[in-house]
């Protein structure tokens, strides 16, 4: 590839980590339920705090929350709670451990009525990506907001517009790639 395919989201550009995420998963349309699931939770330990720090965590998030796996996570209880809320791995917030176990919960409950998550996540686009034109930035959309008030609706924490539309664009329903990024036309429609 030559220098001038390079070019990326300015948020991208600092630490390797962000450049590895931003490169090989950011915007990258995600149909699994159980990762759609596992962003979505991250981006509510996120609430507040940098990306970065999330990014860094990943694995030890993985490793305190049984793989993300939700079935597993569905049936926490309380040494689980004490467990992680002691896990300098993670980010330590009572409120977003007990929404984790609580979400993981709300996915098996649709799972065991025959919905599937990744069909409720692309539902509100009818499967199709969401193109921005590349220049500016928002945080929450109406659409981020409609999905918000059903998760909410539906019992998940830590959904609201802003950390809904963030997820939006980490999982590919929304391709916020900026107009100079070279990731902007890779991502698969």
């Amino acid at each position: 590839m030559d220098n001038h395919a390079h070019h990326r989201c300015g948020w991208a550009e600092g630490d390797p980590l962000m450049r590895a995420y931003h490169d090989e998963e950011w915007g990258v349309p995600q149909h699994d339920a159980r990762m759609l699931w596992e962003m979505l939770m991250l981006e509510g330990f996120q609430a507040g705090l940098a990306w970065i720090i999330v990014l860094r965590k990943r694995e030890a998030f993985r490793a305190g929350f049984a793989g993300f796996d939700p079935q597993k996570v569905a049936r926490f209880g309380a040494a689980d709670i004490e467990r992680l809320m002691a896990d300098p791995g993670i980010i330590r917030a009572r409120a977003k451990i007990e929404a984790t176990i609580g979400g993981a919960q709300i996915f098996c409950e649709m799972a065991e009525r025959g919905e599937s998550f990744a069909d409720f996540c692309w539902s509100f686009t009818d499967g199709k990506v969401v193109k921005s034109d590349g220049h500016g930035f928002i945080a929450s959309s109406p659409l981020s907001e409609r999905i918000s008030k059903e998760m909410k609706r539906r019992g998940f924490k830590f959904v609201g517009p802003t950390i809904v539309y963030a997820w939006m664009q980490a999982i590919g329903i929304v391709n916020d790639h900026a107009a100079g990024c070279f990731r902007r036309a890779q991502v698969a429609l």
